[in-house]
């Protein structure tokens, strides 16, 4: 199918219909995911956004549940966000980066029933890059500026418009209600040399890495790695794949709720234990757990390494410290191969 970009303000009217729909809306030098109003708010001429829409599934402060205390009994009430959303335009790599988080929230062990209702109702609409930024290395962590994991929809921009395929029943549902044109010849054949044109320059070689952090829990590499870091958490904050959350009650008399916050195991206090211990004191081994967690504790737990390549991480750290050389460090060798 094809949108045409003169008719996208259009179509996202129509969905708005059905539908709460998030999309990247610019403000200032940047884009960040947003619910829209109209179509005339979406933003799609945008590399990545400054945050990632991870947000939109696993909210940065979410109230869980309230509860009262009365002569008649106590009273809890459930809060269970069950519309129905479409996120438009998100990029392969964080797409890919919900399919992680799905892990973490729904296993064999756990279900989160905030998450998960969410996600159920969620129609993943994706955007391939067909110019990936010079700090992106997906194809480093088996993804790809047109991969489509996550994904229930793919868009990839021919320039007048977005050819449209459908890659789950959600995505064809969607489509279906949208009334498109099908994709002629000549758009399906220009979709495909937009893929094959988009390339990024950036490799990073993993091989080897988990096998190293096996071994590597006190290797003397950890004792330099973290000197920069200031401790600032914008690369867990704005990480597509970071999870880490806190648990507070906020409670006055008899009436209060649960809120669910997002947390960073680069802050300190994140380990702080009651009795004054913290098992993780300094920011060696603040790093090591953030390293650890992504490509060697996830790999053991899910198989998969908790990095997508989007490179926010790289472009937002006020002090340069860059998650490719950290990886080249570990390996002992100049693991980054620039184009």
């Amino acid at each position: 199918m094809i949108i045409k970009k003169s008719e996208l303000n259009a179509v996202l009217d129509k969905l708005l219909a059905g539908y709460q729909v998030y999309a990247p809306v610019k403000e200032g030098n940047y884009a960040v995911f947003k619910q829209i109003a109209n179509g005339g708010q979406a933003y799609l001429g945008y590399s990545n956004s400054k945050i990632p829409p991870k947000g939109i599934l696993f909210p940065q402060s979410e109230k869980l549940y309230s509860y009262s205390v009365t002569a008649e009994g106590a009273r809890v009430e459930e809060h269970i966000d069950g519309s129905k959303k479409v996120v438009f335009g998100i990029r392969p790599c964080d797409a890919k980066s919900i399919t992680l988080l799905d892990f973490v929230f729904n296993n064999d062990k756990y279900t989160d029933p905030y998450y998960m209702t969410r996600r159920n109702n969620t129609v993943l609409v994706g955007l391939g890059c067909n110019q990936p930024a010079p700090t992106c290395f997906c194809t480093s962590m088996q993804s790809g500026p047109f991969a489509s994991e996550g994904m229930d929809v793919m868009l990839v921009d021919i320039g007048e418009g977005y050819v449209a395929q459908a890659l789950t029943d959600k995505g064809k549902e969607l489509l279906a209600g949208l009334g498109l044109p099908e994709a002629s010849a000549d758009d399906q054949k220009a979709a495909e040399d937009v893929k094959a044109a988009a390339v990024v320059s950036c490799q990073v070689n993993t091989e080897g890495l988990k096998a190293k952090l096996d071994a590597g829990f006190d290797d003397p590499v950890w004792n330099r790695i973290y000197e920069k870091c200031l401790g600032c958490a914008a690369c867990t904050y704005l990480c597509p794949t970071c999870h880490c959350f806190d648990i507070v009650d906020d409670a006055v008399d008899c009436n209060g709720c649960r809120v669910r916050n997002w947390d960073a195991c680069m802050f300190p206090l994140f380990t702080l234990h009651g009795s004054g211990h913290n098992p993780r004191p300094s920011g060696k081994e603040r790093w090591r757990q953030r390293v650890m967690h992504k490509f060697k504790y996830f790999v053991d737990n899910f198989n998969a390494t908790a990095c997508v390549g989007c490179g926010r991480c790289i472009k937002n750290c006020p002090v340069n410290l860059d998650i490719r050389e950290v990886l080249a460090d570990i390996l002992g060798s100049e693991a980054r191969l620039d184009k």
